[in-house]
């Protein structure tokens, strides 16, 4: 069957389209997205704005219109952290499914550590023992462990890259210099939230491989040294603690306008750079480790994974 995954996140709409039966590997036939920041539109009350409730009506108009054209069988829609945090983002996904016909599922941040969980543990198998997933996004951390396709433990952080991005550099998001005192304001910050999380996830026990996931630090590996995404996802990446110390050294002494030219970074995520750098190396300091592997599935692989599971003999 042909699905259809309609990923709204906090900086992107991301439309992923693959041809998959269960116990089958999903094959990609169409990855598209579009610029959205949707967390942007929410205020400091925690509404989103008219405008962004426009611009999301026109996102999933959009997004539906390419899910035809591709012939989905299933179009599997979700929400993450900037809708589920915004007061009024129940009332707008109701007017969203009624301009659209579009019914917008809120995914919690502890499902959503679990599916991209899910599909880190099917992308590296059972001989990977236990797992310890990492995954920065626009809105949140999301944190998970254990040696089962369901983690023992699944976390989700206000700590998401762009948030970060907002709150503390506001001097990079307008294209400029991250402020040395912000970054040292933010890594305190990050250190303290990851505080209780990391107890709980050393308390389940300490993990045989260690796995990252999203654009963030796929970004992060590829600015210290990992394959081009078009090598193919095969090649073996990773992203090391001592590298990442490197580049928060190189990223927090240039403008994120420069930052945007590099090879690797998105230009649209570039201002997110420093931020989301510093919480992956917060992260990585707060549970001792040295590097972790870079997975290419998570969040939509996962979705569809958990999808295929049900169809039974299908």
């Amino acid at each position: 069957m042909r699905l259809g995954v309609l990923d709204i996140g906090s900086n992107t709409v991301h439309l992923l389209v693959v041809d998959a039966h269960r116990g089958a590997e999903p094959t990609a036939q169409h990855d598209d997205r579009w610029l959205l920041r949707l967390a942007e539109h929410v205020g400091a009350d925690d509404v989103l704005s008219k405008e962004g409730e426009k611009a999301l009506v026109k996102a999933v108009h959009k997004a539906c219109d390419q899910a035809e054209k591709e012939k989905c069988d299933e179009v599997l829609a979700l929400v993450t952290s900037a809708i589920r945090e915004a007061r009024n983002g129940m009332e707008v996904l109701a007017r969203v499914r009624q301009r659209t016909g579009v019914d917008l599922q809120v995914t919690s941040g502890e499902e959503e550590a679990r599916l991209t969980f899910l599909a880190v543990r099917r992308w590296y198998g059972w001989s990977a023992g236990r797992l310890l997933v990492l995954d920065i996004g626009g809105g949140s951390l999301e944190l998970a462990t254990g040696t089962d396709e369901d983690p023992e433990v699944a976390l989700s952080l206000p700590l998401g890259a762009g948030r970060m991005t907002r709150r503390f550099l506001p001097d990079a998001a307008t294209g400029g210099r991250p402020d040395l005192a912000a970054l040292n304001a933010l890594r305190e910050h990050a250190a303290d939230v990851l505080r209780p999380a990391v107890k709980k996830l050393h308390a389940a026990g300490a993990p045989d491989l260690v796995a990252a996931t999203s654009k963030t630090f796929r970004t992060l590996a590829r600015l210290t040294g990992a394959a081009p995404y078009s090598a193919g996802l095969r090649v073996p990446r990773e992203l090391s603690s001592d590298g990442l110390d490197q580049l928060l050294g190189f990223v927090s002494r240039i403008e994120s306008r420069a930052l945007a030219e590099l090879r690797g970074v998105s230009p649209d995520r570039a201002h997110q750079v420093p931020a989301g750098a510093v919480v992956a190396q917060a992260a990585m300091q707060a549970l001792d480790l040295p590097s972790a592997r870079i997975c290419p599935w998570a969040l939509r692989e996962g979705v569809i994974l958990r999808r295929l599971d049900t169809l039974g003999g299908a």
